[in-house]
């Protein structure tokens, strides 16, 4: 997959954006990234998308910029020169999708039947926007797709909203989803910035899907990780379940048997994605100890430390059955 491919998957988001006015680009990138959103696409539906990709590529290092809605090669030439990282157009055009692969610049072109994938294929396409995504027959359908082609991972986009991304991204053929319900022409319009920061972010963490899992309380020697555990399960009705390192008290207090990670122990952050909740909490400043990863069979992240800690406790992420 291309690199900046990759870095769209750690994202899963792609705002789709219509803009009439250059000027609230920057503004607009920035509320993007102050939402936890470091990618956009910028539609050729107006005349003011090659100045607002220009604009956004100048003055807002770090985010990824994205041509919409490119029908042609001059439109993707102009696309490319105001900055764009990558191309995406609503149908399969041979003639652009020969061309940006000649410009070495990745473009997601638009399939959404058999026929074309294949001619997608045939052009090298690893990934294609699976467009429109609610009216072609949804999620459902994308997984009967997929089934023959099983190297292709998909994009959709159209009819992707705060309801249903969270189940779209569970499919893991599903790299990321292109959505404008946190970008509404009208807030752009307005210059509602703050409210496109808030529904970005209210759509990452809907997205991540963060729940505590268990705490784990370090203790001094196994006698006294028993008598806590025994406390918490006689004043609760919690059950006893003992481990091999371990005493859980319920499902969600984990007393070590002895001075584990962390000062005081260790809390346990539940995600949909493990790999996605890495790359946005690392946007935040986390750091994360690799030795401490774990891969599974698929050759997925699904459990990492973070270096801090946080209140005297560790913190560790894992995925979510």
């Amino acid at each position: 997959m291309h690199k900046i491919l990759e870095e769209i998957k750690k994202t899963g988001i792609i705002p789709v954006i219509k803009i009439d006015d250059a000027d609230k680009a920057v503004p607009l990138a920035k509320a993007l990234i102050a939402g936890g959103i470091n990618c956009a696409e910028i539609t050729f539906r107006t005349a003011q998308a090659e100045e607002a990709i220009a604009k956004i590529n100048r003055e807002v290092p770090g985010i990824l910029l994205g041509a919409g809605t490119v029908l042609t090669t001059e439109q993707a030439d102009k696309a490319i020169k105001a900055g764009a990282n990558f191309i995406v157009s609503p149908g399969f055009n041979p003639k652009v999708v020969s061309h940006c692969i000649q410009k070495g610049i990745p473009i997601t072109p638009g399939c959404s039947n058999p026929s074309d994938i294949e001619m997608a294929l045939e052009m090298g396409i690893e990934t294609i926007k699976f467009f429109p995504a609610e009216q072609a027959g949804g999620l459902e359908y994308i997984k009967a797709i997929a089934a023959p082609y099983t190297s292709l991972t998909f994009i959709p986009t159209g009819g992707i909203n705060a309801q249903n991304i969270v189940k779209y991204m569970s499919f893991e053929k599903i790299i990321a989803c292109g959505g404008s319900w946190m970008v509404n022409p009208d807030f752009i319009k307005n210059g509602d910035f703050d409210k496109i920061t808030s529904l970005c972010r209210e759509a990452v963490y809907n997205l991540l899907g963060f729940e505590l899992i268990h705490m784990g309380l370090n203790s001094e020697d196994e006698s006294t990780a028993h008598k806590t555990a025994d406390s918490f399960c006689n004043l609760f009705g919690f059950v006893k379940r003992e481990t091999g390192a371990a005493i859980f008290s319920g499902t969600q207090f984990e007393i070590m048997k002895s001075m584990g990670r962390g000062s005081k122990g260790h809390i346990g952050i539940g995600t949909n994605s493990v790999f996605r909740a890495r790359a946005f909490l690392e946007r935040q400043g986390m750091e994360f100890n690799d030795e401490t990863a774990r891969i599974n069979e698929a050759g997925n992240l699904v459990f990492i430390y973070s270096k801090d800690e946080i209140g005297g406790f560790a913190i560790h992420i894992m995925q979510k059955n």
